[in-house]
């Protein structure tokens, strides 16, 4: 039998819509990194070339989502738009109630109000920068329960977002379940890298913790790139959807919290979704104090409309591969250059390992910082820090986390970039590897009070 020869994919749109980018010189980008305080988020947007801030809001609508755009509901209560959200996160999704928010932080703000007390213990399976500050703004304490792979950039487990049921295990007989108000699981999980967790891993999770008693938060916001690496690496879901694959995961869990800005493709909104009514009940009267009614959250009815539609599509296998095709396709070349990224290559973004792309910068002069202001540099691409400034501080000591893994993310918005796009960035990133040992770090010479990362300024050393 001959040998199918495998053939090339390519994105499943075509474009109808372009918007033109500003090209720089060298010299200009210098300027406006120093005027940024070498933050890539302080930096104007026009004075980007390719934008891989973040994934969140950046994506393309498809031009069904802004036909419904023209049918918003914007009545101040009981929006159509609210209701056709519903039907379609109780069909894809499961759950059973819902209640809109502006955007995820605002679905994690309801849920740790509501279900947090001071004194209390969150595990999850790695920490995610707003995620852990509503914890702790609730009174709770995160606790890290992924699997030790997960902290390894090299390490090539296909499921590096599992969660470690010894870990859990011990937290619970350390501080007892009622001092745990819930499991936060994410799925992908964003600061290993974009890394899933395997159907097997959730299951004996939702057994173990149904056995204690503790409930299960799904931060849900890349569950469909989760979906679609279980579809392609875990045995026995090879031939299921990655819609069924998501409702089956969802059935694990008690609830949800959901940036509808990355999977469902909007450039605003979210919501929190659960199975309690009890939890519903309170939420639904939170949301009134800091989002809006509960049949709008803060967000308009043409918003929610698009988030209706983009939840259908999301469920798309060819959608779902080109996105997920296209950071793959970066990840195999850089490794092929020598380039130190996270490994296997997540859903949403590349992660390079600033460590060992400068082992000459030690951590506490923000070598992650420092190598997303010298890509800028380089080429106008943005991305952004992920290591000891998104960290932050320990509340009690004042001194710097200082995680294991000191990252830059380049995130890619969802159908917005070609592969030509793509190709200036890997010759973007080898070039600045090629002239790593002429930069030094920087040094803060500004913080703010919370989630530092997004304000914080900086010098060259």
């Amino acid at each position: 039998m001959a040998k199918i020869k495998k053939r090339s994919w390519a994105e499943p749109f075509k474009i109808k819509v372009v918007e033109p980018l500003k090209i720089t010189t060298r010299e200009y980008r210098e300027n406006a990194i120093q005027e940024a305080g070498y933050n890539t988020f302080l930096l104007h947007s026009e004075d980007v070339y390719i934008d891989l801030l973040t994934d969140s809001g950046t994506n393309a609508m498809s031009d069904n989502q802004w036909a419904g755009m023209m049918l918003g509901d914007e009545a101040y209560a009981g929006s159509k738009n609210y209701y056709n959200l519903e039907e379609k996160m109780q069909q894809y999704y499961g759950y059973k109630y819902l209640v809109p928010a502006h955007q995820g932080r605002g679905a994690e703000h309801m849920i740790s109000q509501v279900l947090i007390r001071p004194g209390m213990y969150v595990p999850g399976n790695m920490y995610f920068t707003t995620t852990r500050l509503h914890q702790e703004l609730a009174g709770g304490t995160f606790v890290d329960v992924i699997i030790d792979e997960a902290h390894d950039p090299q390490n090539q487990h296909p499921f590096k977002g599992n969660v470690d049921l010894q870990k859990l295990e011990d937290l619970i007989k350390k501080v007892g379940a009622d001092k745990i108000p819930y499991l936060s699981i994410a799925g992908t999980v964003n600061m290993a890298g974009g890394q899933p967790f395997s159907m097997e891993n959730l299951k004996q999770t939702y057994d173990l913790c149904k056995k204690h008693g503790i409930r299960i938060i799904f931060d849900a916001t890349r569950a469909v790139e989760n979906a679609y690496f279980i579809k392609v690496r875990e045995k026995g879901y090879e031939d299921k959807t990655i819609a069924e694959i998501l409702k089956e995961m969802c059935s694990y869990t008690d609830g949800a919290t959901v940036s509808a800005k990355k999977d469902l493709y909007v450039n605003i909104g979210g919501f929190l979704a659960t199975n309690e009514y009890e939890v519903f009940e309170e939420t639904r009267n939170i949301v009134v104090v800091y989002e809006g009614l509960h049949t709008y959250g803060g967000i308009a009815g043409r918003d929610m409309e698009a988030m209706a539609r983009g939840i259908e599509e999301m469920v798309e296998y060819d959608q779902v591969r080109a996105r997920i095709g296209q950071v793959e396709y970066v990840g195999e070349n850089l490794l092929k250059h020598g380039i130190p990224i996270v490994e296997p290559v997540g859903g949403h973004a590349i992660f390079l390992d600033a460590k060992k792309f400068y082992p000459h910068i030690q951590q506490v002069d923000f070598p992650a910082q420092t190598l997303a202001a010298e890509i800028y540099i380089d080429s106008g691409v943005r991305s952004m820090e992920r290591g000891i400034v998104s960290a932050g501080r320990n509340k009690e000591t004042g001194d710097h986390y200082y995680p294991k893994l000191e990252l830059v993310r380049l995130t890619f918005p969802r159908r917005v970039y070609t592969q030509a796009h793509c190709d200036v960035m890997i010759e973007s990133i080898v070039d600045t590897f090629e002239n790593r040992d002429k930069v030094k770090g920087l040094k803060m010479v500004y913080e703010p009070k919370y989630l530092r990362f997004f304000q914080a300024r900086f010098e060259r050393l």
